[in-house]
């Protein structure tokens, strides 16, 4: 008989939920970190951090199998073992990004400084001793509010210190690994370098128009899968099935860009020359794959919204207590931010905000812009975290007369 390698500790079941859910979203971040900075020791943090998920997933099964008396209780735990499972899902699309770095498959360059330009990047930087960050707590910087960005990660010599807290102090030498709006790198850069942020520039090395527009489509695969889980969130926050509709759409979409990406690779491969190193397609083909398996991730998220199964209180309640956080806020008709746009507004940079989605009437927006004008009594559905939640809240409150 083999012997179990994990002990079940009695530990509450919301904890439980919030800790994979965070750690499933931090494996995602580092393993596009480890690809777009060719870090092999990253690639390495995600792989232990698996262990940390598959220990989990077990204490979850087992305490939600104990936790249970009646049927109603069962029905109520599987939404928690469906969200659950889905953040497992999750973290092993991680491992198969960060496989390419440990197998030595190799990246387009042009696919690095692409994925640096989505709509969320990554961003490494090591600490100067001169500045104005060193030796300081990452609560008293508010690097969320004033950059847009959010340290998820931090090397310290040979130590990893992950999701840092406000009490978390910062050393010069610190390796900081941040997640962001593009436009909050620059900021962010300088504050921790005292340099000015140099954008990295792609060469052009010629390569088929198919290889170009597969690396198009996984920048917007990824985009659109970090889109669904959020929205997945959001759906099973507000019980929403309009939401969890749209994450479903989503899937099937992403489910037909990686088949176009499948085709363009094919395409470009057969027209290569005689001898010519194919690997970087054999990557394209593991990211668009990855990207799909989030986002089918997302829509078993959202599964337990679209039927109907009652949800467990410390569902909504993990969600909420997460290092990111959903947000649902309608602007009040005496805003000051009624009128103007999303890119005016400089959301993710002024507050470390995302808007997911609007809901406008009866009308839901969620391809979300930066031309978008803001409307009296629309409603925001947003992710980010607790201090830009306040800030967000301000922003479409009715000002305040001292």
């Amino acid at each position: 008989m083999v012997k179990n390698r994990y002990k079940y500790t009695p530990r509450n079941l919301k904890e439980l939920l919030i800790e994979m859910k965070d750690t499933s979203e931090l494996m995602v971040d580092l393993a596009y970190s480890a690809m777009i900075y060719d870090d092999e020791d990253i690639a390495e943090e995600v792989m232990h951090l698996e262990e940390t998920m598959d220990m989990l997933d077990y204490q979850i099964k087992i305490g939600a199998i104990l936790s249970t008396r009646r049927i109603e209780e069962a029905e109520q735990l599987l939404g928690v073992l469906e969200v659950a499972a889905a953040s497992e899902y999750i973290a092993n699309a991680a491992m198969e990004i960060s496989k390419c770095m440990l197998m030595d498959i190799s990246i387009p360059d042009r696919l690095k400084v692409a994925l640096r330009n989505a709509n969320e990047t990554i961003v490494k930087v090591r600490l100067n001793e001169e500045s104005e960050m060193a030796g300081r707590k990452i609560g008293d910087l508010d690097l969320d509010v004033e950059t847009g960005m959010w340290v998820i990660a931090i090397r310290r010599n040979a130590e990893w210190i992950y999701a840092p807290n406000g009490e978390t102090s910062l050393r010069s030498g610190d390796v900081l690994i941040a997640r962001g709006h593009d436009e909050g790198v620059p900021i962010f850069f300088q504050k921790a370098t005292n340099k000015i942020y140099t954008p990295r520039k792609v060469i052009d090395y010629n390569e088929p128009a198919e290889f170009d527009r597969s690396i198009d489509i996984i920048v917007e695969m990824k985009n659109m899968c970090e889109l669904s889980v959020g929205l997945a969130y959001s759906a099973l926050l507000l019980n929403n099935k309009d939401i969890a509709h749209e994450v479903r759409a989503i899937e099937q979409h992403l489910d037909e860009m990686k088949y176009e990406v499948q085709d363009l690779v094919l395409e470009a491969a057969s027209s290569a020359a005689e001898g010519e190193d194919l690997t970087d397609y054999k990557g394209l083909l593991i990211f668009a794959s990855a990207s799909e398996k989030i986002s089918n991730a997302a829509a078993d998220i959202a599964d337990p919204v679209i039927r109907e199964i009652g949800l467990h209180p410390i569902i909504a309640l993990a969600v909420r207590e997460s290092d990111e956080v959903i947000i649902k806020i309608e602007v009040a008709d005496c805003s000051p931010i009624i009128g103007q746009t999303l890119k005016e507004l400089r959301l993710e940079t002024e507050t470390g905000i995302h808007i997911l989605a609007i809901k406008r009437e009866t009308r839901w927006i969620y391809s979300v812009s930066g031309k978008i004008r803001i409307q009296e009594n629309d409603v925001l559905i947003a992710r980010g975290s607790h201090s830009g939640e306040v800030a967000l809240i301000e922003m479409c409150s009715c000002p305040v007369d001292l």
